[in-house]
């Protein structure tokens, strides 16, 4: 998945364990593997707060 997206593979194992977040192409790239794939997430960027 790393190679695919263009990133070593250390930074998709930092995704993954919370240490960094995806951001810019990368977050692109992964919402088109997401949903290609129909799995389902929360985008936490998009909920607000009352």
């Amino acid at each position: 998945m790393a190679e695919r997206l263009g990133v070593r593979q250390q930074t998709v194992s930092e995704w993954e364990t919370g240490q960094y977040e995806p951001r810019g192409t990368s977050v692109t790239l992964l919402g088109m593997v997401a949903e290609r794939s129909e799995f389902e997430y929360a985008d936490d960027s998009t909920s607000s707060e009352d």
